[in-house]
């Protein structure tokens, strides 16, 4: 049914009517004149804002998937708009029919995805191919720094760090891995500020440093009289985000968090920088590559350093600089090492096929692996497995210098080694009476982040043990990857003790012994008269004795050496 009103409207089937509705005869010359104007000013709109269109920006221009996809949409964008503001184009661009260009969105969108996946396979194969390349054969991996052992886990070291600090207008960033200057690992933070209208207004207010190489008495360093001109989690052009993507880094992404360090006092941030490179052959494809670090310092200077610059910088002496993403990336890429069909199934041979390792599910960490290790310094390690849901043991080990990039790679050979979550399984294991978490979130405690040491060539997993509300580490518990044989230490001494290749006999052996949590547990559980027990050890730390003290009673403890007394009481309850 129809009306007379019908004409009234435009007749969207057609776009040339709506255009001509809209736009309206061809401009005079003083129309035209600003209509120019109108895209000039929007050009230098989009100059000015162009940190926000970085991701479209750079994938249109280094990603086949981007170039497709965000292309097209970009050159439908410029077109609409030139013939909404120039009429007499639309003799010269025509689009008639919406359902046609409806078309060709969906035609470009599935064809974006198509080639992403093939050009994706390329560029593993690329990069398998330049991460094997000049790899050094070690038949022996390097020991660890005893004095830098990873002690305390990340979701600890959040917990305790933040819960000893207090700023009203300000919190602590995402943690991560840095050298202190006295050259121990800490976990760094920005200062950042908080709630929003601080961030449009406040600044970073420098960095904090918080020791993961102690048990006891962690110390934990703020350096919060420096304020960051341009800083983390402050508002779009005030942001080193923004400033780092303004002054040089446009071409370059960001894909790792910063490392916030203190150099002679002053407190830095340090981005490393990814970048793209295209190859033609045997279809145009692009492979990441490092593109240096981008150093920002508190008074807003931005230096955009090359490789080379970054490691001869003083101010970055020590600190990482490769992008840790950029390794994992190299490393998963390794399943294409021997070729694009090898691993491909049906055909495939799946020679020589490997996959970053398994971790448990209550790792909170994940590969690589950041470990101190002689003489190399800060390592990213890559714990590699053979291809295949039911394969979980270690094949290789792949290192990867933080400072130059620099490839070693370790076999296994025929020699079965276990990897972090059969490590991970071992400690739950041998301990059945501690309360461990499972997978539907019950029980207190559980195993965290397994890391990769070596002690006297024998390659470890290094475990701890933290109740699942993160407050604390309970013990540290190494697995060796061969033997199977699980130690648990407690104290801060004993595992660097250990890490030096000290004598582990008169440590707690969880595979021969009760450790004293659960002996604990066992003297007091069958005597509801037991308040407590007060455990003895020698200097050793060697249990020599335990005193079990009845409730409601007082125990009191002299030292000979000091004349001090320390005086506890035993509850009730």
């Amino acid at each position: 049914m129809s009306s007379d009103n019908d004409s009234a409207f435009p007749d969207f089937t057609n776009l040339d009517s709506v255009l001509g509705s809209a736009a309206g005869p061809d401009p005079s010359p003083v129309s035209l004149l600003l209509r120019v104007g109108v895209v000039i000013i929007a050009a230098v709109i989009v100059y000015l804002a162009r940190p926000l269109i970085h991701f479209w920006i750079y994938g249109m221009l280094f990603s086949p998937t981007g170039l497709i996809l965000f292309g097209t949409a970009t050159v439908g964008v410029v077109i609409v708009t030139l013939m909404f503001l120039f009429p007499g184009l639309r003799s010269v661009i025509r689009v008639n029919d919406v359902n046609v260009a409806g078309s060709v969105i969906v035609f470009v969108f599935f064809l974006s995805i198509g080639v992403g996946g093939v050009t994706g396979i390329f560029e593993s194969n690329s990069l398998a191919e330049r991460t094997t390349l000049n790899v050094e054969e070690i038949d022996e991996l390097p020991a660890v720094a005893e004095e830098n052992p990873r002690i305390v886990p990340r979701p600890v070291a959040d917990v305790q760090t933040r819960g000893s600090v207090s700023y009203r207008q300000h919190r602590l960033g995402t943690s991560d891995i840095a050298r202190s200057p006295d050259g121990s690992l800490v976990w760094s933070y920005a200062i950042e500020p908080d709630p929003f209208r601080i961030q449009l207004t406040g600044n970073q207010r420098g960095v904090l440093l918080s020791d993961m190489t102690s048990i006891e008495n962690r110390s934990i360093s703020a350096f919060d009289e420096q304020d960051f001109e341009h800083g983390q989690n402050m508002f779009l052009y005030r942001s080193a985000g923004w400033q780092l993507k303004t002054t040089g880094g446009y071409w370059s992404t960001y894909q790792d968090d910063p490392v916030e360090f203190v150099h002679d006092g002053t407190a830095y941030m340090a981005y490393p920088k990814t970048g793209h490179e295209w190859k033609l052959t045997p279809i145009p494809h692009t492979v990441p590559v490092w593109d240096g670090v981008g150093l920002v310092h508190p008074d807003g200077t931005i230096d955009h350093l090359s490789p080379e610059e970054a490691q001869e910088s003083d101010i970055l002496d020590g600190q990482r600089l490769y992008p840790l993403t950029l390794a994992r990336e190299e490393a998963e890429s390794l399943r294409f090492r021997n070729g694009i069909i090898n691993q491909l199934p049906i055909v495939g041979s799946f020679r020589g096929v490997i996959e970053p390792a398994s971790l448990p599910a209550t790792a909170s960490n994940e590969q690589p692996f950041v470990i101190d290790t002689e003489p190399d310094g800060m390592t990213y390690v890559m714990a590699m497995e053979p291809f295949g849901e039911s394969t979980r043991g270690l094949d290789e080990v792949w290192l990867f210098d933080a400072d130059t990039n620099e490839r070693k790679v370790f076999s296994t050979g025929r020699e079965t080694l276990l990897g972090p979550e059969r490590a991970a399984g071992i400690v739950r294991s041998e301990d059945s009476r501690t309360n461990w978490a499972g997978a539907n979130g019950d029980g207190q405690f559980k195993v965290v982040e397994p890391i990769p040491v070596v002690v006297d060539s024998q390659l470890w997993w290094h475990t701890k043990v933290s109740p699942t509300d993160n407050t604390d580490v309970t013990r540290n518990v190494f697995v060796n990857a061969d033997t199977e044989e699980a130690i648990e230490l407690g104290r801060t001494e004993d595992v660097v003790s250990f890490l030096n290749g000290a004598s582990v006999s008169a440590q707690e052996n969880i595979t021969t012994g009760e450790s004293e949590q659960t002996e604990t547990a066992t003297a007091t559980s069958g005597d509801d008269t037991i308040g407590y027990v007060i455990v003895v050890r020698n200097e050793n730390g060697t249990v020599v004795d335990r005193i079990q003290v009845p409730k409601n009673q007082t125990a009191t403890i002299e030292s000979a050496q000091t004349n001090a007394t320390v005086t506890t009481s035993s509850a009730s309850s």
